[in-house]
């Protein structure tokens, strides 16, 4: 009985493991896609992360009609 406990444990550590590994590798490349988008507006177009902040408040407020 306990040797099926110990198996069940690990294939249940494994999943939650494999489950976290995809979790966070989706947030890096999100985070990754991010700060290049970021980096291209600031290089390309002069729009550096303040401005875009102060745009999204304005948009979220409903103050930029």
């Amino acid at each position: 009985m306990e040797i099926a406990i110990v198996i069940v444990a690990i294939v249940v550590a494994f999943l939650v493991f494999t489950w976290l590994i995809k979790v966070m590798r989706a947030t890096f490349r999100t985070a990754l896609l991010v700060a290049l988008i970021l980096l291209a507006l600031q290089l390309i177009f002069g729009i550096g992360p303040q401005a875009l902040w102060e745009n999204l408040q304005n948009w979220l407020s409903g103050s930029g009609q």
